[in-house]
């Protein structure tokens, strides 16, 4: 393998670091944390060091831009799974089903997942998802509707809610 790639770029909801391996798109990132400490543990989680190269996010970078200008093609872009594995993939997987501008609830997405019982490992899936955006579990939610945690930053998951549901026409 080559060595991994990072670039950050700037977005409406903060700066975004995607990293990218031969695979494809192994992580992005909203940066709540500094640079340094968020390239240190994908390091370790790699067990290679990522160099600035921005030329690999070229295309991730154009369908970002598109997203948050109201774009609701799903991103289509080569994702490197490797930091995620059994259930975690599937129900990230699943994840990635929900129309835009819509939600579903972790039970929803287990029974989508094939474990209807694993609700709670849904969301275990979705705090380690290591494609923030890309994999859209912003839009997975609460039985009840309420938006949860997303990270210690639910601010952030109702700005992405609101604004697909703004594009799509979605009722709130």
């Amino acid at each position: 393998m080559t060595d991994p790639t990072f670039s950050t770029h700037p977005t409406p909801v903060g700066e975004v670091l995607m990293v990218h391996t031969s695979e494809g798109l192994v992580a992005l990132e909203v940066l709540h944390r500094p640079l340094d400490v968020a390239i240190a543990e994908i390091s370790l989680a790699l067990h290679a060091v990522p160099v600035h190269d921005e030329r690999p996010a070229t295309e991730l970078t154009a369908w970002l831009d598109g997203y948050f200008d109201g774009g609701s093609d799903p991103c289509r872009l080569a994702l490197d799974w490797r930091l995620t594995d059994g259930f975690t993939r599937e129900a990230l997987q699943a994840v990635g089903d929900i129309p835009y501008g819509e939600t579903a609830s972790y039970g929803e997405v287990a029974v989508m997942a094939g474990r209807p019982r694993a609700h709670r490992a849904v969301g275990t899936a979705c705090r380690l998802s290591p494609f923030s955006i890309v994999v859209p579990v912003h839009r997975v939610v609460r039985a009840d509707g309420s938006i949860g945690d997303y990270g210690g930053h639910p601010e952030l998951k109702q700005q992405l809610i609101d604004l697909e549901r703004s594009r799509a026409g979605a009722s709130v």
